[in-house]
């Protein structure tokens, strides 16, 4: 699974860059994301920083990076999230490049050992770059991560103050991380994540009203109904995705150095997949709680925890700018809804 997000020429099968294998990819997250929220948290930043790294990195980091996923087990991530002392990438003398400052939230912050540490060069622009933890020293900080729900995903914050790398450490150009539709159409990774909890919900809702016999009861048959409506829905936005992405170009998000003039559309239609799916978790939890009631909401029932982690794992950044960027491209076009989003 560590070598999966590889192109099949590096010994993976090209998991999150290989647009024929999107949908299979979505499907693994959300298998993932039912078993356990905070492992399909983890293992969606293996595969984006991977996707990351085989997009915009040299012939030779590329070969490195595989060869440390695949023959040494090195679980990767992405770690941009930070407050006021963010990270600084200072430009040394020698050539290499030192890290001042902390990230926060960064989720499997006790044991990934190749994270993405992006930060502010001297002009502000912000340049991606990969971190060898388990051969420099930072200072993790347990207590800053005491979350209600995924705190398995040990997402702590970390100062990488005095870290030293070499330029090769550094991938792409400065501003590559933001560029689109790179930057937002990953977001089809977590939210199949978030759908997979959906689902774990469903069928542990579903075995808790057998083990009570409450299965004939209309109430409980109507919520279970909705339940089922609104997964199969998830699944089909899933289904819609990868197929978006798989048109868009033979590798995820396309190439950099080709212009893509459906860039606006995939993000658009990203962004609603993403939206679409929040929903969809917060209506099967709600049915949930009403179907189970307060006893099934005890520990430990799994049904606790899991809502816990989904509420928490729901709550990614900018949701309103990404439902209005869904809306903005909408009004921009002229063409009808049924062929709003189809392929030219």
């Amino acid at each position: 699974m560590l070598a999966a997000p590889l192109h099949r020429n590096l010994g993976g099968w090209g998991a999150g860059i290989d647009a024929d294998v999107i949908y299979e990819l979505l499907m693994v997250l959300k298998l993932i994301g039912r078993g356990n929220l905070a492992v399909g948290r983890i293992y969606e930043g293996h595969v984006n920083a991977l996707q990351l790294i085989q997009t915009f990195g040299t012939t030779e980091q590329i070969e490195a990076y595989a060869l440390d996923a695949r023959e040494r087990h090195k679980i990767f991530g992405v770690w941009n999230a930070e407050a006021s002392d963010g990270v600084k990438i200072i430009p040394q003398d020698n050539g290499r490049y030192r890290l001042e400052g902390s990230k926060t939230f960064c989720s499997g912050g006790a044991y990934v050992e190749r994270p993405f540490v992006n930060g502010a060069l001297p002009d502000g622009s912000w340049q991606m770059c990969v971190v060898p933890m388990d051969e420099v020293k930072t200072v993790s900080d347990p207590d800053w991560w005491q979350p209600a729900g995924m705190r398995a995903t040990a997402s702590y914050k970390v100062d990488f103050s005095g870290v030293e790398l070499e330029e090769s450490a550094l991938i792409g150009k400065p501003g590559d991380y933001f560029r689109q539709p790179w930057l937002t159409a990953g977001v089809i990774r977590f939210a199949a994540v978030q759908l997979g909890g959906a689902e774990a919900l469903f069928d542990a809702t579903r075995q808790y009203l057998y083990s009570l016999k409450y299965t004939n009861d209309p109430y409980q048959q109507e919520r279970i109904g909705r339940m089922a409506i609104a997964i199969e829905s998830g699944n089909l936005w899933l289904r819609g995705a990868a197929d978006k992405v798989a048109a868009y170009a033979p590798v995820f998000g396309g190439y950099p150095i080709v212009t893509n003039t459906q860039v606006d559309r995939i993000v658009a239609y990203t962004n609603m997949v993403r939206t679409a799916i929040e929903q969809i978790c917060i209506d099967v939890m709600q049915h949930c709680e009403r179907c189970v009631g307060t006893r099934g909401l005890l520990p430990p029932n799994p049904i606790e925890r899991v809502i816990r982690d989904l509420t928490l794992y729901l709550r990614q950044p900018a949701f309103d700018a990404a439902l209005s960027n869904a809306g903005k491209y909408a009004l921009a076009q002229t063409s009808p809804v049924d062929i709003l989003w189809c392929d030219e």
